[in-house]
């Protein structure tokens, strides 16, 4: 889960005001990836990776706020150092889930893997963005990372370890997302994601070719969801309101998603689904009479900037 774009308070969390049940860690911006939709940008230029001292002192916040979950991810959690102790620090505070999002790459070497399980991490979150090695290489700018990255699955399922793809959904890869979903399956992951292009960062700059209209890519997207139906694996989008997944409702990420505290750099997100909520997404002039209005938290605001809102009606 990357997140941004919210206007978010500076220094610590407000501790003994917060309710919530994960935590989320950038541990650093570097990253062996150049990806064409990274919401993070340009941050790899300018932002310093986290003390492992500050690392651990959010961790304490987070636990004594009543978190049970932490998420390590950046950039690209593995190219740090601190990566290790922290997830030990995790551990040793009591986490249950200690999730470690990535590009999947490093996981190529089943002894890293190994190294991140015995330091207690049990979830795993690697991101593939293409059923193909030429369309994911072509997203992440970088060659051979679909081997890596699908490697890196194959090594986690072999350690008997949790993996949860997330696949961001562009105009480059709609088309491919069954048989995206059916390698996924194959590969034996528990869990797989679409999330919905967020046009921030690099993903803004390439706005003009890599966003599709989500009524286009939407027939891939359910053909998708059902291959993971078919086989009993969960999947889930995000990003895609509720008036596009009528019949699909229970694959909303967002319906799920817990409540998350965020250390982004000197950003703290006290609860990301509020931000979500009321800052990140909006919904259109159509909206309010839709029996799902409630629920629904629209698209990201970028995208009817871009697109309007004749896609989004409301279920009547």
């Amino acid at each position: 889960m990357r997140h941004e774009g919210w206007r978010a308070r500076r220094g610590a969390a407000r501790l003994g005001t917060l309710t919530m049940h994960r935590v989320d860690i950038k541990i650093g911006f570097a990253c062996n990836n150049r990806c064409t939709f990274c919401v993070q940008g340009d941050k790899r230029e300018h932002e310093p990776p986290r003390a492992l001292e500050r690392i651990i002192a959010d961790l304490r916040v987070a636990r004594a706020g009543g978190a049970q979950g932490v998420v390590f991810t950046g950039g690209e959690p593995t190219l740090q150092p601190t990566l290790l102790a922290a997830v030990r620090a995790a551990s040793a505070l009591g986490f249950g889930t200690i999730q470690v999002q990535t590009n999947g790459r490093r996981l190529a070497y089943r002894d890293y893997c190994e190294a991140l399980i015995e330091a207690g991490a049990n979830e795993f979150s690697p991101a593939l963005h293409g059923a193909r090695a030429e369309t994911h290489d072509a997203h992440t700018g970088a060659a051979g990372s679909y081997a890596q990255t699908l490697a890196g699955i194959a090594n986690l399922v072999a350690l008997g370890q949790t993996v949860i793809t997330n696949s961001v959904v562009t105009a480059r890869n709609g088309s491919e997302l069954p048989e995206l979903a059916r390698l996924l399956v194959e590969a034996g992951v528990a869990q797989f994601q679409f999330a919905f292009v967020h046009i921030l960062g690099t993903a803004a700059q390439n706005r003009a070719w890599i966003v599709p209209r989500k009524s286009d890519v939407l027939p891939f997207v359910h053909a998708g969801l059902e291959v993971g139906r078919r086989a009993g694996v969960r999947s889930y989008t995000e990003a895609i309101p509720l008036c596009l997944m009528t019949g699909y409702e229970e694959h909303v990420a967002e319906r799920i998603i817990p409540s998350t505290l965020i250390f982004d750099g000197e950003r703290v997100v006290d609860d990301y689904t509020a931000y979500r909520r009321d800052e990140g997404k909006a919904k259109g002039p159509a909206c309010p009479p839709c029996r799902s209005f409630g629920l629904c938290e629209g698209p990201w605001r970028e995208y009817p900037q871009l697109f309007g809102w004749d896609e989004f009606r409301p279920i009547v």
